[in-house]
């Protein structure tokens, strides 16, 4: 039984390494957190990755297929060049025989390993690729003042411009079929709200940050609200999301080899370091400023699917994946990015914390359908 407990000191799971930087964490007596008790008990009995699995997988290809017989495409994949994406788009068309249209925005973040493994992709599988340009102006304002919110959550710039433009465009295009690289097996512990783990797109929250914090305006910037995309678009509409990667056997390092051999895709040090602006939040930013570090739950969703020993991710754990020196440049790019000299990103990086509460949102609302989804829907992963 889960009890939460008031934590006068540090602590870490006993079975992955989640820890009480997470401040709405929940041990059990035996020391066991709340992320690895929902895995067991309420992701593993009814994920099935096995030929009943895969069943229902070609089965719903099969029905997407006759669905979209008369179209250009089956569905739509967003692919960012990272591997969860990438990996989608091969099972899509190699083990599903799907048409699909691969999708990706470029909010000029994109490193170079990045662009190649799309390239790659694309001319692998022999797939039509489209690519939608945001507005960089807008962007590295909206960035900007997100910074100076002082918020955990400066991710939500760039998700935003993904999922939003996406979304869009296959509603425009009357695309009903959504793939995406979401997961369990590397995604079963989400990370936390506190860690900048915001729930979505609240458009609301954006209107409220730029309010305060922006210059100018947003005249092209694609925000679809949560709501908009979760109510309107697939309840209302019938667009429909799909996550493949939850009926087929999906490991990290062979799904890495097999995109190597096959196509000569190339790995990253480490999960979103297909985006500069992400690897330099993740691996920086966060850290430093609020002591946040998401390679927790990214190594705890490997421990708990047995793809990862835990003393290893302690070891890792306990050093940054880059180089002082590396950080450090990486560091006065993005100042020289977003037009910041290195002594306003400084004082960015010191100023007053704050999190969503102290704004605008309609975060009660985003929380009511997330768990109506994790309840009665795909959604299984622990939110708090």
């Amino acid at each position: 039984m889960l009890e939460k407990k008031h934590h006068e000191g540090y602590q870490i799971c006993s079975s992955c390494i989640m820890d009480t930087s997470d401040p709405n964490i929940i041990f059990n007596d035996e020391g066991v957190c709340h992320y690895c008790t929902n895995f067991n008990d309420v992701i593993l009995p009814g994920w099935d990755t096995g030929p009943d699995g895969f069943e229902k997988l070609t089965n719903l290809a099969e029905e997407i297929k006759l669905e979209s017989k008369d179209q250009d495409f089956d569905c739509i994949i967003g692919l960012s060049g990272g591997l969860d994406s990438s990996y989608t788009a091969y099972i899509a068309v190699e083990k599903l025989g799907l048409r699909p249209l691969l999708f990706h925005v470029d909010c000029g973040w994109n490193t170079d390993q990045a662009a190649g493994n799309i390239e790659k992709l694309v001319d692998g599988l022999g797939l039509d690729l489209y690519t939608e340009v945001i507005n960089w102006d807008e962007v590295s304002r909206l960035q900007t003042a997100f910074l100076r919110s002082g918020i955990p959550d400066q991710d939500l710039v760039q998700d935003a411009s993904f999922f939003s433009a996406m979304y869009n465009f296959a509603r425009k295009n009357k695309i009903k079929h959504v793939f995406t690289g979401s997961n369990f097996s590397t995604e079963c512990c989400r990370e936390p709200e506190e860690w900048g783990g915001y729930l979505g797109i609240d458009k609301r929250l954006f209107k409220d940050i730029w309010k305060k914090h922006g210059i100018g305006e947003l005249k092209s910037f694609p925000i679809t609200d949560i709501l908009i995309y979760k109510v309107l678009y697939q309840k209302v509409l019938g667009m429909r999301v799909h996550y493949p990667l939850n009926f087929v056997p999906y490991i990290k390092n062979e799904a890495e080899d097999l995109l190597k051999k096959q196509f000569g895709w190339k790995s990253f040090k480490h999960k979103h370091h297909e985006s500069r602006f992400t690897r330099f939040f993740e691996d920086y930013w966060l850290p430093r400023r609020f002591g946040y570090d998401k390679r927790r739950a990214h190594f705890s969703s490997l421990i708990m699917t047995g793809q990862m020993d835990r003393d290893e991710a302690i070891q890792r754990i306990s050093r940054p994946e880059m180089s002082e020196e590396f950080l450090a440049q990486e560091y006065e790019f993005v100042a020289h990015k977003l037009n910041l000299s290195i002594d306003e990103l400084d004082d960015l990086l010191n100023s007053p914390k704050k999190s969503y509460r102290d704004y605008k949102n309609k975060r009660w609302l985003i929380v009511l359908g997330t768990t109506f989804m994790r309840y009665f829907g795909p959604e299984k992963r622990y939110f708090r």
